[in-house]
């Protein structure tokens, strides 16, 4: 045989090796926040006629379990045929969540957060004409050794009057992931805390400690088939 051919040969087991192990250690994408839900809200006062207004959060966040970080997208929509007048949105957090910042907004007093809440913004929204939104970015935190809520009041300017309300809501986890790099949360859902002295990984699918073995094993059977492919080689040419 060739050096030739035998350098094919080997160029050709070391590309497929290596295309092996790239499919197998590749990452999986970060999930995005999925789609605004208006889960846990509900009209308080009546609004003017015409005026339907609702808001939603995304159906799930993640937070970085070293920084105890996380960042959520609050909305205020008008669903209905009339311009909804001058409204501001509260971003109000519970428990283990407490909001540090909302894009456009100022810091709510203490004195005059609704009770049992630990932080909050308002958002002067404006009018909203009918069929239009307006989306805030929101800043927070989150204990994941507590249960945490979020609650979005949608009032008149003076505060006097709530035409909608979404929460306190709460966002939490049944399968805490202390070691992983961040926890997602799902809208809904009472946070099960992180178990004292908890530093195991939950064990889902393919444990990570089984993947260099896995790669490996793909290689031997690209091995094994580049030395069937070379002892029919060989046959033919004898």
């Amino acid at each position: 045989m060739s050096s030739r051919r035998r350098a094919g040969i080997t160029g050709s087991l070391v590309t497929a090796s290596f295309s092996v192990v790239l499919i197998l250690s590749c990452p999986a994408a970060a999930d995005d926040q999925g789609p605004g839900s208006e889960k846990g809200g509900k009209a308080i006062d009546q609004a003017p006629a015409g005026v339907q207004l609702r808001t939603l959060l995304p159906e799930k966040i993640s937070v970085d379990n070293s920084s105890k970080k996380t960042a959520l997208t609050a909305t205020v929509k008008n669903e209905g045929t009339k311009d909804s007048g001058d409204i501001r949105l509260w971003v109000v957090g519970y428990d283990a969540l407490k909001v540090t910042s909302v894009q456009g907004c100022s810091v709510i007093a203490e004195k005059d957060l609704p009770k049992g809440s630990n932080s909050g913004f308002s958002c002067p929204v404006g009018s909203l004409a009918a069929g239009q939104s307006k989306s805030y970015a929101v800043q927070a935190t989150y204990d994941l050794s507590k249960a945490g809520k979020i609650c979005l009041p949608v009032k008149t300017t003076d505060g006097r009057k709530t035409f909608w309300q979404q929460g306190p809501v709460p966002f939490g986890t049944v399968n805490p992931s202390p070691n992983a790099p961040a926890t997602p949360l799902l809208l809904g859902t009472d946070n099960k805390p992180v178990a004292p002295g908890g530093d195991e990984l939950p064990k889902t699918g393919v444990g990570r400690e089984v993947l260099p073995l896995g790669a490996a094993g793909a290689v031997l059977i690209a091995v094994g088939a580049a030395g069937v492919w070379w002892s029919q080689r060989r046959r033919q040419e004898t």
